[in-house]
C-alpha cells in the first residue's frame, strides 16, 4: 500500500445543511438511511465513549464531544441501518478509580461497545469489559491492554508507532536526540522505541529525560536536555529535542525556549497529540517557536481531503462546540472509531447489534476482509495474519504513521503517504533486550 489518497472535492462553504449531510451520506456512509429524521424502526444501539476532562494532566474533551456530534448526524439522517445511535459519555478523570467506574457503568448500561475513548488505566477498564464481552473499538492507544486484549480493536498503533516513527523521522535530520517524556510506566517504553527508529538511520540512541505530567514549569528538565546534547562542546548543529508530554508539552518547550533565548536555535520535534495545529496557532502561527518542528502523526495531515466528511459533520453538528478541533488526533481517532462501528452495524443487516454480534463481525465478518475508513488508515483487520504479532503489541493492526512539519504556521505533510514502522517495532524488542543484557 502506498498510502496515497485520491482527492475528493471539498464541501462548498455556503452549501445548505441538508445538502451537505446528503452528500456525506451518499459518498461514504450509505447506511445513513433516509433524510426524514425518522430512526428507531429497529432497536437503538447504545455505546459509550470516555475520556478525561478538567484534570491537571492530559485532557481529551473533544473525544466525547465528537461522539455526540456523530450520533446527532446519523440520527438526523435515519440512524445507522435503521438503528438509532445512543452515545453515553463518561469523564475518566485520568485516574484508576474513575476509569474502572466508567467501565462498570458501561456494563450496567449494557452497551454494545466502548468506542473512540481515551484512558491511561488499561488494567482498570479492560477487565470489566472483558468479563462481559464488550469490545473496545478505537481506543486512543496509550495502554498495553489496548494492544494485548482480544477484545480490543485499535485503529492506530498507539504511542508505540508514534514514538518509533518519530525516531525514523528524526534520523534523517538529527545526529543526536534528547527525548523528554512522562515519568510513567507508559513513558518508560519510549526511549527504546525512539532509539530503535534512530538506529535505522545509524544514529546514536536518544538521551532520556523523565518529567512529571502535571508540572507548571520544566526548567530543570530543560537544563538536563541541553546538558545531554553536549551543546557547549559540540554546538547545536545536528542537535534535536523532542518532547511527548501531552498537554504539558507546550509548558516544557516554553521553559526550554526561555533557557535558549540568547543561544543558537535547536531543532524541536514532537508527536501529534502533544503538538497540534491549535497549539501552533496559540503560540504565534508562523512566528511560533514550533515553526520548522518535525511532528509524527497516525493519520493524514488535517488539511488532507480525506477529512472532508468529518469537517462537514463538525460544521453542521458541532460548529459552536470549541472542544471539537478537527486537527486534534483524539477527535480524529473518535471519528475513525465511529466510522468502523458504522461499517459493522451496516454489515449485521437485520440481526441484533450486541457486543457479541459486533465481535463476530470484527473477527470473522467484515473485519476479516478489512474495514475501509475512507483513506484515513489502511484497511483495518484484526485477524491473526493481519496484526503485527510482536510480543509486546500483538493487536496492532495499523503500523502506519505520517511525517509532518510546521511550515508557515501550518501542520502539513512533509512527505506523501504513510510510513510503515512495523519493522521498527519489531527491532525495538530486540534492541530493548540487548540493552537490558548490557546493563
Amino acid at each position: 500500500m502506498t498510502g496515497r489518497l485520491r482527492p475528493t472535492p471539498p464541501f462548498p462553504r455556503r452549501a445548505v445543511t441538508v445538502a451537505a449531510a446528503t452528500a456525506v451520506c451518499a459518498s461514504l456512509l450509505a447506511g445513513c438511511g433516509s433524510l426524514t429524521g425518522t430512526s428507531g424502526t429497529k432497536d437503538p444501539v447504545t455505546v459509550m465513549t470516555w475520556a478525561p476532562e478538567g484534570t491537571s494532566a492530559t485532557n481529551m474533551p473533544g473525544m466525547p464531544a465528537m461522539a455526540r456530534a456523530y450520533a446527532r448526524w446519523v440520527n438526523e439522517n435515519g440512524g445507522i441501518n435503521g438503528h438509532e445511535l445512543k452515545v453515553i459519555t463518561c469523564n475518566e478523570h485520568n485516574d484508576t478509580v474513575s476509569a474502572g467506574r466508567c467501565a462498570r457503568r458501561a456494563v450496567a448500561e449494557e452497551v454494545a461497545a466502548v468506542v473512540g475513548s481515551y484512558s491511561q488505566h488499561g488494567r482498570a477498564f479492560m477487565s470489566p469489559l472483558e468479563s462481559e464481552g464488550i469490545p473496545y473499538i478505537g481506543g486512543y492507544g496509550v495502554t498495553d491492554e489496548e494492544f494485548t486484549s482480544p477484545l480490543s480493536y485499535p485503529v492506530n498503533g498507539g504511542h508505540a508507532t508514534l514514538i518509533a516513527g518519530s525516531g525514523r523521522q528524526l534520523a534523517a535530520q538529527c545526529e543526536r536526540v534528547t527525548l523528554v517524556r512522562p515519568d510513567t510506566i507508559n513513558g518508560d517504553q519510549m526511549p527504546s522505541l525512539i532509539s530503535a527508529g534512530l538506529a535505522e538511520g545509524d544514529r546514536e540512541e536518544a538521551s532520556d529525560v523523565r518529567a512529571p505530567e502535571d508540572a507548571s514549569e520544566y526548567k530543570r528538565q530543560s537544563e538536563l536536555a541541553l546538558e545531554l546534547l553536549e551543546v557547549e562542546d559540540r554546538g547545536t548543529e545536528g542537535a534535536c529535542v523532542t518532547a511527548a508530554l501531552g498537554d504539558r508539552t507546550d509548558t516544557f518547550f516554553d521553559s526550554f525556549r526561555r533557557l535558549r533565548e540568547s543561544g543558537e536555535p535547536i531543532r524541536l520535534a514532537s508527536v501529534l497529540g502533544s503538538v497540534q495545529q491549535s497549539l501552533v496557532d496559540r503560540t504565534g502561527g508562523s512566528g511560533s517557536p514550533f515553526e520548522g518542528a518535525s511532528v509524527t502523526g497516525w493519520y493524514p495531515a488535517a488539511d488532507d481531503p480525506a477529512w472532508d466528511t468529518m469537517r462537514a459533520v463538525v460544521r453542521e453538528h458541532a460548529f459552536s462546540d470549541n472542544r471539537v478541533d478537527v486537527s486534534d488526533p483524539g477527535v480524529q481517532t473518535t471519528w475513525i472509531a465511529y466510522t468502523v462501528l458504522h461499517r459493522l452495524i451496516e454489515s449485521i443487516h437485520d440481526g441484533p447489534v450486541t457486543g457479541r454480534s459486533l465481535r463476530q463481525a470484527l473477527d470473522s465478518g467484515i473485519g476479516a476482509d478489512g474495514i475501509d475508513t475512507g483513506g484515513l488508515t489502511p484497511k483495518l483487520s484484526w485477524n491473526y495474519q493481519d496484526v503485527l504479532g510482536a510480543s509486546d503489541y500483538p493487536r496492532i493492526a495499523n503500523t502506519m504513521v505520517s511525517f509532518q512539519e510546521v511550515r508557515d504556521g501550518r501542520l502539513v505533510a512533509s512527505r506523501d503517504g504513510f510510513v510503515n514502522v512495523a519493522k521498527t517495532l519489531e527491532r525495538r524488542y530486540t534492541y530493548a533486550q540487548s540493552r537490558a543484557a548490557e546493563e
